[in-house]
């Protein structure tokens, strides 16, 4: 017996709807809901199963984005991706490593739900644009106009240089050894002049409403936080990257994607909102 082309196919469906959505929740019940459909098809009739289950995840997708917008307008303070425990394998396919970063997913929360659909299934999944066309009820050239505007304002918004996992890791043992220690001077060193710090707490724990930028007032609030707390910081590869976990009493509290240039930490992506935190404790399948 033939296994079900969705089976077979799931880890990429995933990666299709979580970088649509930013939320691996909304992701899971995007698959449900393709799934049904999925079931209710002829498979007979199907040539290419792959792209026909892409196009079923993408409208899915495209139904709940519009939704999920206008819910994230509410969201109280900043509003980050729900992270994923990712193996280092996933760094080996550097496209798929920075199509997932905390950094690209924050600027793809910046394009509309359409354009974002269209850049993800063309710039990350290489879709051909008269299948894309099809998926998001446009013609192919309205298709095209929509990813170059898409692929132009991400340009302008992503971090300039990639650096490569060793020396991003090595940059973020240097701030976990800083935060361990309680070394502010470390802490200092390991940030950018122009650091900005970026917490999401939605509303259910304190956390800082707005980003915080300058390494001194980052540091600051970082040592700070130390003070209260019994905190232990450690590094995991959160989102295709090494990223930093911190525990408070033994309890997973936090989790966040860093972005690094010319050795410094230049940005920091905190996620403290506890519901956004249920990811973390197996590796996310991811597939392109």
């Amino acid at each position: 017996m033939n296994e079900d082309p969705f089976v077979i196919h799931r880890n990429l469906l995933f990666t299709v709807a979580y970088e649509m959505l930013g939320s691996a929740a909304d992701a899971e019940d995007v698959l449900q809901e393709s799934w049904l459909r999925w079931a209710g098809v002829d498979h007979e009739q199907v040539r290419d199963p792959r792209a026909y289950l892409v196009r079923i995840v993408t409208r899915q997708a495209l139904n709940q984005l519009r939704t999920v917008s206008r819910r994230r307008e509410e969201y109280v303070g900043e509003w980050l991706p729900e992270p994923l425990l990712t193996s280092p394998d996933v760094a080996d396919d550097v496209e798929l490593a920075e199509s997932v970063s905390m950094a690209m997913l924050t600027v793809l929360e910046t394009l509309g739900p359409t354009e974002r659909v269209v850049f993800v299934l063309r710039e990350v999944f290489d879709v051909p644009y008269d299948e894309i066309a099809e998926a998001v009820d446009k013609s192919p050239a309205a298709v095209r106009q929509i990813a170059h505007r898409a692929k132009d304002h991400v340009a302008a918004r992503r971090p300039r240089t990639r650096v490569e996992p060793a020396e991003q890791a090595q940059v973020v043992e240097r701030f976990l050894l800083a935060v361990n220690t309680g070394d502010v001077q470390g802490l200092m060193d390991v940030l950018a002049p122009d650091a900005v710090l970026i917490a999401d707490g939605g509303g259910i724990v304190q956390a800082a409403r707005r980003p915080i930028t300058g390494a001194e007032r980052v540091a600051t609030l970082i040592m700070q936080g130390i003070a209260t707390v019994h905190l232990a910081a450690s590094s995991m590869w959160v989102n295709g990257a090494p990223g930093i976990r911190i525990d408070v009493d033994g309890e997973l509290a936090a989790a966040g994607g860093v972005v690094v240039e010319n050795g410094r930490i230049t940005r920091i992506y905190s996620i403290v909102n506890p519901n956004k935190l249920g990811w973390l404790d197996a590796e996310a399948a991811l597939a392109r």
